[in-house]
């Protein structure tokens, strides 16, 4: 039988100088300290946005409010 990973994620939803949003946006909770960790978590969602930019070709706009959701 094999072992599941249990990786917990805390989900944000993420609003961009244009006016997107992108919503439910992961990021694993082992990245987070403290009680918030917002600025891990905006650390962690650029790193995924710069990926994100270099597969698609195009840029990410910048973060401008970021909402953690609550469960």
């Amino acid at each position: 039988m094999k072992k599941r990973s249990l990786s917990t994620f805390v989900l944000f939803d993420i609003t961009y100088a244009d006016g997107t949003i992108s919503s439910n946006r992961k990021v694993l909770s082992s990245v987070l300290e403290g009680l918030d960790g917002a600025d891990d978590a905006r650390a962690a969602i650029e790193a995924q946005d710069r990926e994100r930019s270099v597969a698609s070709g195009k840029p990410m706009g910048e973060i401008t409010s970021m909402i953690r959701k609550r469960a």
